[in-house]
């Protein structure tokens, strides 16, 4: 087995793997816009509000003025999961996008100056990294709490160190390559090396995590949200949605769970095809 992974990994990568890339790069990115337009337009379209109730209206099936149906509330499931769009899309970028500063910088020290930086750098990194993810967002959220900046600060911290671990790799790599000595020896500034010539050839991996990454922030979301840490009711958020109508799904009651649960699908879906035709697309251009 090991010998064909790694004739797979020598295999020469042909036109017809990089027009897979695209299309997977393709395919994500519409299943993201698409996402995005929805829960960006959608709510303006709507006539109820993400918490406004219905008294009239507790558990009603889909359809007349409830496209989706009511909760045990009575607020409407297609305004609520419209509205949890935003602040799950927005949480999980927003995090990522910390993350990737923070292990960025991180790695760039530790990378490129190397010494005792590097060593006390990466043993703070290994304690971190050596608890399973999910746990460790569950214990710094339960520190910090469940709003939504606390949120993109846990599920930030949670994934800078992998961040931080990437761009330091490829940060000892650059630092040897002749364009950055010659930028040394040409009299530039550390700063204007690193920023010029070692940052910009470092961010590869980066770019190709990234996307997938957020498709796990949004999983760490909800996860936190079904089990009362993260966003609590009644604020939509799709993890919270699911975690209060498992129980009618028991009872047949399925639109006050199921839909915000495809909702979530169809945008980790899309994420992780973006990231996976990112990848793919790398390694057409190594090889």
């Amino acid at each position: 087995m090991a010998n064909l992974a790694s004739a797979e990994a020598a295999r020469p990568r042909t036109a017809g793997d990089r027009r897979f890339a695209g299309a997977l790069i393709w395919v994500g990115a519409v299943i993201l816009g698409v996402a995005a337009l929805a829960v960006l337009v959608g709510p303006l379209l709507v006539r109820w509000g993400p918490v406004e109730i219905d008294p009239a209206a507790s558990l009603a099936p889909p359809g007349g003025e409830h496209l989706l149906g009511t909760d045990a509330n009575g607020m409407d499931v297609w305004s609520r999961v419209l509205h949890a769009g935003r602040l799950d899309l927005g949480v999980a970028l927003a995090s990522v996008a910390l993350a990737v500063v923070l292990g960025t910088l991180l790695g760039l020290v530790a990378g490129y100056w190397g010494g005792w930086a590097d060593d006390v750098l990466m043993r703070v990194l290994d304690v971190f990294q050596a608890f399973p993810a999910f746990i460790l967002a569950l214990a710094v959220a339960a520190l910090l709490g469940g709003g939504a900046s606390d949120l993109v600060l846990v599920i930030a911290l949670v994934n800078a160190p992998a961040y931080a671990r990437l761009v330091r790799a490829e940060v000892r790599t650059v630092r040897e390559l002749p364009f950055v000595e010659a930028s040394r020896t040409s009299g530039a500034s550390t700063l204007g090396t690193l920023w010029r010539h070692v940052l910009p050839n470092s961010l590869t991996p980066v770019r190709v995590i990234a996307p997938l990454n957020c498709g796990w922030a949004m999983l760490t979301l909800a996860g936190l949200s079904f089990l009362g840490l993260g966003v609590t009711v009644p604020t939509a958020e799709w993890g919270a949605m699911i975690s209060l109508g498992s129980a009618d799904v028991v009872a047949g009651r399925w639109w006050t769970s199921v839909p915000p649960g495809l909702f979530l699908l169809v945008c980790v879906l899309g994420f992780s095809l973006l990231g996976e035709g990112l990848q793919e697309r790398a390694d057409s251009v190594r090889r």
